[in-house]
């Protein structure tokens, strides 16, 4: 799977902080949203599936606030919620009133917190390795996670850390090579995300098995990779119990980028789910 060049970018000048953006591709509106790990940005993450799947929906993918060439934003009432304004800003921004959202970790997240405030807004629903959930089995917070999250602590950013967090992200580490590596360490260590790095704005309420899922009558696709070592496969249970359209699709010897490990299947199955 080759990604295509990135395409163009376009900014948004929002009174809440600048928010990049990309777009491609004609027909039904979907907005692919990154994960929150050291130097995640929208091109990093969905750079194998903007191309596919731009060839039968419009496709738009945007740097999360903080994350990327978006400024970073304050988080009062919890990062998700944050997150999930920032999409309603790029959604409104565009003239788009409905549109499929497929989120990866923090962009699951923030796709679920957006459906659940703005329910008439979407369309479907394709989350991969989505936080917020809560594991059935697994001890919480994963292994992964401490990864995640001590990346700005300490002594800091290092290319080490970085290279110890992209290796429980992924099931086959050959895939982290010194490209990658250079691209999310350059993108990691913006001095306006060192000084706040926006894993830090995590709030007690960003949490969303507590939330009325059941309401959800959204066709929903759940994606996981057995080996996810961020947020564990058991976390995916809770929300295709409480969801009622919502159904689960698992990739074995995939870990927490389901739509980069396993692009070309990940495309197909996303592609089928959209026009199905």
């Amino acid at each position: 799977m080759s990604s295509v060049s990135m395409p163009p970018s376009s900014f948004i000048e929002s009174p809440n902080g600048r928010i990049h953006y990309h777009e491609m591709g004609e027909g039904p509106p979907v907005v692919l949203i990154h994960g929150g790990g050291a130097g995640a940005f929208a091109y990093s993450n969905y750079r194998k599936n903007i191309g596919p799947l731009s060839q039968h929906n419009r496709v738009i993918i945007f740097d999360m606030p903080g994350f990327g060439k978006s400024a970073p934003r304050a988080a009062p009432a919890g990062l998700f919620k944050s997150m999930a304004g920032a999409l309603g800003e790029v959604l409104d921004h565009l003239k788009i009133e409905k549109a499929s959202l497929v989120g990866n970790s923090l962009g699951g997240a923030t796709s679920l917190r957006f459906t659940l405030d703005h329910p008439d807004r979407v369309d479907r629903l394709i989350l991969m390795g989505t936080a917020g959930s809560l594991p059935v089995h697994t001890v919480t917070p994963s292994e992964g996670s401490f990864r995640l999250l001590g990346f700005y602590r300490g002594e800091g950013p290092t290319m080490a850390k970085l290279k110890a967090l992209l290796e429980v992200l992924i099931y086959d580490t050959s895939g982290i090579t010194e490209e990658l590596l250079a691209e999310r360490f350059k993108s990691a260590v913006e001095p306006s995300v060192v000084a706040n790095p926006p894993l830090h704005l995590f709030k007690p309420n960003d949490r969303l098995w507590t939330e009325p899922l059941d309401q959800l009558q959204h066709k929903t696709l759940l994606i996981w990779g057995r080996e996810d070592r961020i947020v564990p496969l058991d976390a995916a249970y809770i929300l295709q119990k409480q969801m009622p359209n919502a159904d689960l699709v698992v990739f074995s010897k995939c870990g927490h980028w389901a739509q980069w490990e396993k692009a070309d299947a990940f495309n197909r199955l996303v592609a089928d789910f959209l026009h199905n």
